[in-house]
């Protein structure tokens, strides 16, 4: 995969030409151009070669094709028709507008210095909706446009005319998505009322209602954009909530039952967008495209500023991008032939995520995804609004047998005259005995109407020019690619005429580009492949069939032991040579990926590692002492070996960075995604960044934390490099670099006063955090013996240990990167601080999450705005919630909640 982040991609504020939110981005069906829409109520549409490719980015002046600025408020949403004639848009201002394109407009932009290269020019203006229009979604083969808005109204728009057909007004909030049915059957909406629904086509009923995964979905999300698998089984729907509403994931939503049994889980903030690829894939790329085999890829982009790509077949993500943006990501959109993922957020930028094709495996053709569709056997003959658009094609056919209008001259493209074709129409009688009329080359109408070359064939065309307008507009050397399958004649008459889905083709470029299509016919009837070539790669023990292990025995003591002694240092326990390991690949798929050791017991006879996928050998290695421990992550493996040493590999057998070698041997190993922590028998801490090759922080010793009675109980590691060791004693402890010491996290008086202390809770620990499983733990270390309820206490020992216990989770939340127990515990301390009316504690703490209102120069300015990727004014807003429904705070809260709605009015985002 490869991430472009084009800084020219940009929507800026005319006066002080600072970035501004981009609310939306949408690709062209050719993949030749992206529609962006922002805050400065401009629709910009770009050029795609500059942004894929790099070589043409360097050449390249045209890569802004026209700026449109029809609308009166921010853009809020750009979607391009399946045929790829229109731009559909919408926006703050409540309109929606249909933009079409005139190869005779172009020139400078009013009241700007921008030229546009392309003619856009507004089509017709739809008038509806009473606020926001939020989103907007074409339905299969362009027959409708729907669209919704902060009004709570869903309304549907006639494909072929543009008028407006149906009201649907059953939300009783703010409508913030829509997405069809690739079917056709049915239409899809969520809305700010904790719910999704889903309307009938043919007679646009409610056909469900989904609200469950909602019911603890925060409402301040900017959108609630779902979207519809490409096999018509599931709806992937936004700003779901688990676990009471701690544990953000996005819904997936079964057809006919409309029950959601499954949720993506991982991101750490509030889903505002989900996005199906727009091919189905196939689990074994060699078998038929049954329902059995069939998957999906869905990306999901979210208020933690990350997005993340998933394949249905696997249990975890593809691919998690962190810190590609600043701000929370607005919207994603797949290209037609599924290898590239666009991404816009609202600190500005647009971001690429550029697949290649056996990153996704098993993506299928259009054509295919096409014959697996009509095993839904829907039809839409009988609904009344379809009789009725069919007597208006009617009435359209019957003024297409009128002798055409007088032909006006073609314009001139790239200085020469293009060869007229008069124009032939292909007259198809479909199996509901409805005829199909498919345009092939209309002649071209006056300059005043928009006139585009259509194309020849079914085929994404490669590259052409687009019409010079006048002789002050500058030209470039890249050529853009003219709109697929669009008539000449875009005149309201001819949008009663059906827009052909854009095929997907398989051909080569002008630009060498190879197609990344699978062959219709490369599957057979009973989908075997047609050429059988074994082309698999041999590996280091690939070809060797997996042995059992065999029961487990301890051969020896580990040496090293005795050699501590013998300098006289402390010892911790090491684990003995054992005849055989074993351990699970962390984020392995279900955990199939196993790694095995089987240690010799002479010398005759070295110690072996093989890693195994299922019953498969993928690779092996020989090594030089017997192994004590190993652990091993998606990202490598670590193996501790008697001598000291531990070996690191790559998941397909190479080695990851040099061999480490330890004071003594290894006593505990922990690894987490691409980090290692081990403790040597010495007490040594060390910790690693296995894809940089880098220490975290030098060798530290932990003995001076241990006595005689005190030892280390378990060591846990975090995704996040982050480590936690629980001592006997019910202490937690982690070492802080940036600190340069120990720091404690937790300790056994918190348990003893504090009310906001989980260890006593029982249950599953899956739906728990590392904060709450760590006081769990430190509770079962502890016993019957660390029951102290009997003893008397002070008068404040509860509210002072409840309050010290809350402040130092918060410290813990940030140390082990936990942003869900961060906010439970500030709350918690919000929630506190009212009750008992500290004012002074409760106003520090307004100040640090407000952080400066205004510049003072020669001030040193430290203050972050974010606290673990969460916006710390939004985290106020709650905070302030709080203290303005206390009697004692009431007026704290009530006067920052008002410091900060003009603190924000001032900022110009």
């Amino acid at each position: 995969m490869r991430l472009v982040k084009p800084a020219w991609v940009k929507h800026e504020d005319p006066i002080n030409k600072r970035r501004v939110p981009i609310f939306s981005v949408h690709v062209h069906p050719d993949g030749s151009r992206v529609a962006t829409g922002g805050l400065d109520t401009k629709v910009r549409i770009w050029a795609t070669k500059p942004i894929l490719k790099k070589e043409v980015e360097e050449t390249a002046t045209n890569k802004i094709l026209c700026t449109l600025g029809m609308h009166s408020g921010p853009v809020l949403v750009t979607r391009w028709s399946h045929s790829g004639k229109w731009l559909a848009s919408g926006s703050d201002d409540t309109v929606i507008m249909i933009w079409d394109l005139d190869p005779n407009g172009g020139g400078r932009v009013f009241g700007s210095d921008e030229v546009n290269i392309e003619g856009w020019k507004a089509l017709k203006r739809l008038p509806g909706h009473e606020s926001d229009v939020t989103d907007l979604a074409w339905a299969p083969e362009d027959r409708y446009l729907a669209s919704v808005g902060l009004d709570s109204l869903v309304i549907i728009w006639s494909g072929y005319n543009l008028d407006p057909l149906i009201k649907l007004d059953g939300h009783h909030g703010f409508v913030k998505g829509v997405t069809w049915d690739p079917v056709g059957q049915f239409l899809a909406t969520q809305s700010d009322d904790k719910s999704v629904k889903v309307w009938r086509t043919t007679d646009w009923g409610l056909e469900a209602t989904i609200t469950k995964p909602f019911e603890d979905s925060p409402g301040s999300t900017f959108f609630r954009r779902l979207s519809w698998s490409p096999d018509g089984a599931h709806i992937t729907a936004s700003n779901a909530m688990n676990n009471n509403g701690y544990v953000f994931v996005a819904a997936v939503i079964e057809r006919t039952q409309w029950k959601s049994d499954i949720n993506l889980v991982g991101h750490e903030n509030t889903i505002e967008v989900a996005s199906y690829n727009p091919h189905i894939f196939l689990r074994n790329a060699n078998a038929a495209a049954t329902t059995s085999n069939i998957c999906s890829v869905v990306a999901l982009g979210a208020d933690d500023q990350s997005v993340s790509v998933w394949q249905t077949k696997h249990a975890r993500p593809l691919v998690v991008a962190r810190e590609v943006f600043d701000r929370p990501i607005m919207d994603l959109a797949w290209s037609w032939d599924g290898l590239t993922l666009y991404a816009c957020s609202s600190d500005g930028t647009v971001a690429v995520f550029d697949f290649e094709e056996s990153e996704l495996e098993g993506i299928v053709p259009h054509s295919i995804q096409d014959e697996y569709l009509k095993k839904f056997g829907f039809s839409e003959q009988n609904a009344e609004i379809r009789a009725e658009q069919l007597r208006q094609k009617e009435a359209f056919e019957k003024a297409q047998q009128a002798p055409p209008p007088p032909q006006a001259p073609q314009p001139l493209t790239n200085g020469a005259l293009e060869a007229y074709v008069p124009g032939q129409q292909q007259v198809t009688i479909t199996k509901d005995g409805r005829r199909r009329i498919k345009p092939s080359l209309i002649g071209h109408l006056s300059s005043s109407g928009s006139t585009i070359h259509a194309a020849s064939a079914p085929t994404i065309p490669t590259s052409s020019s687009i019409a010079t307008a006048s002789a002050s507009i500058p030209t470039s050397s890249m050529k853009i690619p003219p709109l697929s399958n669009a008539s000449p004649n875009t005149s309201l008459a001819d949008a009663f005429v059906t827009a052909p889905i854009l095929p997907f083709t398989h051909t080569v470029d002008a630009d060498g580009d190879l197609d990344m299509s699978v062959p219709i016919d490369a599957w057979g009837p009973k989908g075997e492949s047609a050429t059988k070539v074994n082309l698999k790669a041999r590996t280091l023990g690939g070809d060797r069939k997996r042995e059992p292990a065999g029961p487990v025995r301890e051969l020896r003591a580990a040496a090293g032991d005795e050699n501590a002694i013998i300098v006289g240092a402390r010892v911790l326990d090491v684990p003995g040579v054992k005849s055989s390991l074993s351990c699970r690949v962390e984020g392995s798929d279900k955990d199939a990926d196993t790694v095995e050791i089987k240690n010799g017991e002479s010398v005759e006879k070295p110690a072996e590692i093989n890693y195994y996928r299922k019953s498969e050998t993928c690779w092996l290695d020989y090594l030089p002492n017997a192994a004590l421990q190993v652990v091993a992550t998606m990202a490598f493996v670590a193996v501790a070996l008697e001598d000291g040493a531990i070996n690191f590999y790559t998941n397909t057998g190479r080695r990851a960075m040099a061999t480490v070698i330890l004071d003594s041997p290894c006593s505990h190993l922990e690894a987490s995604k691409h980090f290692l922590l081990a403790i040597s028998a010495t007490g040594m801490v060390h910790s690693w960044n296995v894809r940089t090759a880098s220490a975290l922080f030098p060798p530290v010793s932990i003995l001076p934390l241990l006595s005689a009675n005190t030892s280390i109980d378990s060591v846990q590691l975090r995704a996040n490099g982050s480590h936690l060791i629980l001592l006997s004693s019910g202490i937690a402890v982690s070492y802080e670099s940036s600190l340069m010491s120990w720091t404690r996290v937790s300790e056994p008086r918190w348990a003893d006063g504090s009310d906001s202390w989980t260890g006593r809770q029982r249950g599953p620990s899956s739906g728990r955090g590392v904060l709450a499983n760590m006081e769990v733990a430190l509770t079962e270390i502890r016993g019957e013996d660390g029951d102290t309820s009997a003893i008397r206490r002070p008068q404040w020992w509860n509210t002072a240990l409840t309050l010290g216990h809350l402040e130092s989770r918060l410290a813990a939340a940030q140390l082990l990167d936990s942003p869900t127990e961060y906010k439970q515990a500030l709350l918690l301390y919000a929630k506190r601080l009212a009750d008992e009316g500290f004012r002074t504690k409760a106003e520090e703490l307004v100040k640090e999450l407000c952080g400066p209102l205004y510049y003072k120069p020669g001030r040193e300015d430290k203050w972050q705005p974010t606290v673990l990727s969460m916006n710390k004014r939004d985290l106020l807003k709650d905070v302030l919630g709080i203290f303005a429904r206390s009697k004692t705070l009431a007026k704290l809260g009530q006067d920052y909640q008002e410091v900060l709605k003009k603190a924000n009015e001032k900022d110009d985002y």
